[in-house]
């Protein structure tokens, strides 16, 4: 009778914790399975928001690489900017696109666009690279633009380490037109010895060097 009893006891004891604690317990189960299936999900939906914003940077990559442009071509092209933009803001490929979509508008012999969509990157993107990039990209459209003072303080306000060669050759450029000639030959040298260290090809140069009546030049 006493383990019997004490059978009793231990039941009783289990259905009062039970009573107590099974509709915690049954929520907490609840809420972890939810929890599961809500990362699974949201992975999910991450994959397919990945796989669609590179369907659409393919799209446009297509399209900007096309020899010329036709009315239509172009705005399917600044649309697929806009969806990449808006639905993918924070991917690499909306910094990629910003890029693409300076280099259209140069084509379309646009220069105020094209600096707009470079200065936007400049401003929004959290990759020093791609913002160095789109700082020297921007500094040569100002340049052609007319404006070499303004392209050397966007020159000099940062440029990766990986894109030092290019700085030196558009730097020299930017000298040239200021007509302090001096200082764009030793740019150019800095070029072709950034371009030799680092690896980095920068065409045409020596050809520059050699204009400026640079009879040392070659490294």
């Amino acid at each position: 009778m006493a383990e019997l009893q004490t059978e009793e006891e231990q039941l009783d004891a289990i259905k009062r914790w039970w009573k107590a604690n099974g509709t915690s317990l049954i929520a907490g189960v609840v809420i972890a399975a939810a929890g599961v299936f809500g990362w699974k999900a949201w992975q999910s939906y991450q994959a397919d928001q990945a796989e669609a914003a590179s369907m659409r940077y393919q799209q446009l990559l297509s399209l900007a690489g096309q020899d010329e442009l036709d009315a239509e071509a172009t705005a399917q092209a600044q649309q697929l900017v806009g969806e990449i933009q808006d639905e993918h803001g924070d991917t690499l490929y909306a910094d990629l696109a910003a890029l693409l979509q300076a280099r259209l508008a140069i084509a379309d012999d646009d220069h105020a666009a094209a600096m707009d969509a470079l200065q936007n990157l400049i401003d929004t993107t959290q990759r020093p690279y791609l913002q160095g990039l789109a700082r020297l990209r921007l500094a040569r459209v100002q340049l052609a633009d007319g404006n070499p003072d303004t392209a050397l303080a966007t020159l000099e306000a940062g440029i990766p380490d990986a894109l030092s060669a290019q700085q030196a050759n558009t730097r020299g450029d930017i000298l040239v037109a200021l007509d302090r000639e001096d200082e764009a030959r030793e740019a150019y040298r800095n070029a072709l010895r950034l371009a030799q260290e680092g690896g980095q090809p920068v065409p045409g140069v020596q050809f520059k060097l050699d204009n400026l009546g640079a009879e040392d030049a070659t490294l």
